[in-house]
């Protein structure tokens, strides 16, 4: 494993997903760090380093709708430990990480499809396009010193199974050596699990992630 602990992974994917999403600065509580997202769907977000069933249930009960709960147990645990009012989100299943360098460079693109990779604001992002210029595959990473962030991972359904997500992957992971990134973190779904484990990267952790959907009147103000 690159990193010394699950912890140390999950304090570089939250300092990477904030650049990555130009979101605050995230503050460091005894249970993980909380991070203001600023979107009406998601206010803010807490991510917990080690959850548990009381630290979850206290948070929980002091936030407002449009507070999400990242964890890094599973699904079933997360979901027994919450109040009224809140349910499971959809997405990411499991925490991942790998070591950038030795991973050897991209694959090349199949006939008829352009890349296109731009950085900025410290986010560097990669797009490919089909021949008639239609979107195709994307991805992006945020380097904060020796680690960085991959986020928004995604190919279109009607050009998958065709070596994008490859090159979207390698893409970013040479981008991040470039920048200094030594090694990388992401939250992947059961689908890109099954891509990101053959080019190299593994599993540390479930990830699992809850919303407050309706306002029960305990905790109405947030914060």
């Amino acid at each position: 494993m690159p990193f010394r602990s699950t912890a140390e992974a999950v304090h570089a994917w939250v300092e990477g997903w904030a650049v990555s999403r130009g979101a605050a600065e995230p503050t460091r509580a005894a249970w993980g760090f909380t991070v203001q997202v600023g979107l009406p769907k998601e206010v803010a977000r807490h991510v917990l380093t080690a959850a548990d069933e009381a630290t979850v249930r206290k948070l929980a009960e002091n936030s407002a709708a449009g507070v999400a709960l990242k964890t890094f147990v599973p699904a079933p645990d997360l979901e027994a430990w919450l109040p009224p009012g809140w349910g499971l989100l959809d997405g990411h299943a499991v925490f991942m990480a790998v070591p950038l360098t030795g991973l050897g460079t991209p694959p090349g693109l199949p006939e008829g499809y352009q890349l296109s990779c731009w950085n900025r604001g410290g986010v560097t992002r990669v797009v490919v396009r089909a021949a008639d210029g239609a979107f195709a595959a994307r991805g992006q990473i945020a380097v904060t010193g020796a680690t960085a962030a991959v986020d928004q991972v995604e190919t279109a359904p009607a050009h998958q199974r065709r070596g994008l997500g490859r090159v979207v992957m390698g893409s970013l992971a040479e981008a991040g050596v470039r920048q200094g990134a030594k090694a990388a973190v992401l939250g992947a779904t059961e689908e890109g699990r099954a891509l990101y484990e053959t080019i190299g990267w593994q599993v540390l952790a479930p990830l699992s992630a809850a919303m407050r959907t309706t306002d029960t009147g305990s905790g109405a103000n947030g914060r």
